[in-house]
């Protein structure tokens, strides 16, 4: 894959933030007309309203959006999967995944592309830098999710496992997706991640400013799925009993090598 032949979108799954996304993608709108980026938005089985909000969004923007429906809510990795399937059909490259809430730094976007560029094979993965809207048990849970991340995966530098602000290969990813099943919601960003680090894929992380609005609606049931995503991390811990001997000799083979 060359520079020169790639395609990028920005992917955004959406549930229940229809009016904070129609100023997402009002904001992104001009950086993408200009750097010929299209957006993919899914429809995660939303109501009327959120709907309605979409709608409008492709009325506005009927030659940068494309619009994925899925007829009852299947959650963030399913959606993500869906929108990776549109991205693949399309002929996209890259992909951008955004959070319709809008708690992320979109400024962003051009830097995150630009890197996708330098290093198209690798993940580029964002991390938060908080303001003092961010809570302190997201801060906490960020921390936690990363020291597993780092021991199931037995490898440094894995900021932050949490935040959907990352570029994927869609090859990569929709190849992944043939023969592999994640979580389908809230442990998704964790879970593909490990899984795509344990496949070799490169990965590097810079940050990213978050923002949590007062206000802001929460698809984040906390006993639910940090039931889930505590059971990512046990299957992921299972998978690393296995593949440990492959970590041990990938370990011995690249100090052998650096």
């Amino acid at each position: 894959m060359t520079k020169e032949s790639l395609k990028n979108a920005i992917l955004i799954p959406v549930y229940n933030h229809g009016r904070a996304c129609m100023g997402v993608v009002d904001s992104i709108a001009p950086f993408c007309n200009e750097n010929n980026v299209k957006i993919i938005l899914v429809d995660d089985g939303n109501g009327a309203e959120t709907k309605e909000c979409l709608a409008q969004i492709v009325q506005k923007h009927e030659n940068l959006v494309s619009l994925v429906t899925l007829e009852k809510n299947m959650g963030k990795g399913l959606a993500f999967k869906a929108g990776i399937e549109r991205a693949f059909e399309l002929g996209f490259t890259h992909v951008l995944q955004l959070d319709a809430d809008g708690q992320h730094d979109m400024g962003r976007c051009g830097f995150f592309f630009e890197k996708s560029r330098e290093m198209p094979d690798a993940l580029i993965c964002g991390y938060p830098e908080y303001d003092e809207t961010a809570p302190e048990h997201r801060k906490g849970a960020h921390k936690f999710a990363n020291l597993w991340c780092a021991i199931v995966t037995w490898k440094k530098g894995i900021v932050d496992s949490l935040c959907g602000f990352r570029i994927y290969p869609v090859e990569t990813v929709h190849r992944f997706f043939q023969r592999h099943s994640t979580d389908s919601r809230m442990g998704f960003d964790i879970e593909i991640l490990i899984r795509l680090i344990w496949k070799k894929v490169p990965f590097v992380f810079y940050p990213v400013k978050v923002t949590y609005p007062v206000d802001g609606i929460s698809n984040f049931r906390a006993f639910r799925d940090n039931v889930r995503i505590s059971w990512v991390f046990t299957k992921m811990c299972i998978g690393m009993i296995f593949l440990s001997p492959v970590f041990a000799f990938r370990l011995v083979f690249d100090k052998k090598n650096s």
